[in-house]
């Protein structure tokens, strides 16, 4: 009898683009994890700003703190770590451009504003997705709200799939290059990607397409150097049409929560 599937890691990413924090159990909203995405930084334009043309955001980590979490930048330490609530005021607000969406959202403190533009070299304004703005996933055959996530609300991604890479790999890769929300453990190599019905912890989710991936994967996350790898092998057998694909896009239910060890079962496989 084959190993079971069983939830072993869990990431909520408050800021899109910066570093996760691990938790032992995260409840579950009609746009994704509490919590997950919900900041966005953007520049002076009111555009959003990623790793994909800001590597050094990588040098600003994420870590816990009591109702929200601290940002602190790992090759400044004279600057001192900045506290930011879950959640924003909407004292004051403004529109944000992510992709090709216009957002409502409101803004983060001045404080905030002027931390992020010392700490990345450029006027930037942090700002905030309150649960009265709509923003739909990428389409697909399964519709939904989505927080700042490139496109769905969460990213599914084996244990297995990492390992089977990084035997390919001269230098073994973390699995925070790839920003999962949710890590299981068990089954084989890039079956998440076929997963169309599966439950977890007796919670339903529906797996949509695999995610196609980007630059972000090729940054050191703890460095903010680049380098070819690993899309570059991922490439060479993981390339669908013009991607390269590697993790599952998912939408989920609207309430529940999630905890590590919960179970995994598949209902149903994508066509």
């Amino acid at each position: 009898m084959a190993a079971p599937l069983i939830l072993s890691d869990l990431y909520i990413y408050p800021v899109k683009s910066l570093g996760g924090i691990r938790v032992t159990e995260a409840v579950v909203e009609a746009r994704g994890l509490r919590h997950d995405r919900r900041w966005l930084i953007v520049d002076e334009r009111n555009q959003f700003m990623t790793q994909r043309q800001t590597a050094e955001m990588a040098l600003l980590k994420v870590l816990p703190a009591y109702n929200g979490f601290l940002l602190t930048h790992t090759g400044r330490p004279e600057l001192l770590p900045l506290y930011v609530p879950f959640e924003a005021t909407p004292e004051r607000t403004l529109f944000v451009t992510i992709w090709d969406d216009m957002v409502f959202a409101w803004r983060g403190t001045p404080a905030a504003d002027a931390w992020l533009t010392d700490a990345l070299g450029r006027v930037c304004r942090l700002v905030y997705m309150s649960d009265m703005v709509m923003r739909g996933t990428d389409g697909g055959a399964v519709a939904g709200n989505v927080s700042f996530a490139d496109a769905y609300p969460f990213l599914v991604i084996g244990e297995s799939s990492l390992q089977e890479l990084n035997a390919r790999l001269a230098q073994p890769v973390p699995m925070d290059r790839f920003r999962p929300n949710l890590v299981f453990s068990g089954g084989t190599p890039y079956e998440e990607e076929t997963w169309r019905d599966f439950h977890i912890g007796g919670l339903p989710f529906q797996g949509v397409r695999p995610c196609g991936r980007c630059v972000v994967t090729t940054i050191d996350q703890e460095t903010a150097q680049k380098s070819a790898e690993p899309l570059r092998t991922l490439a060479t057998y993981r390339t669908q049409g013009n991607k390269v694909m590697f993790g599952q896009n998912a939408t989920g239910p609207s309430t529940g929560v999630l905890r590590l060890g919960d179970e995994l079962t598949v209902r149903s496989h994508l066509a």
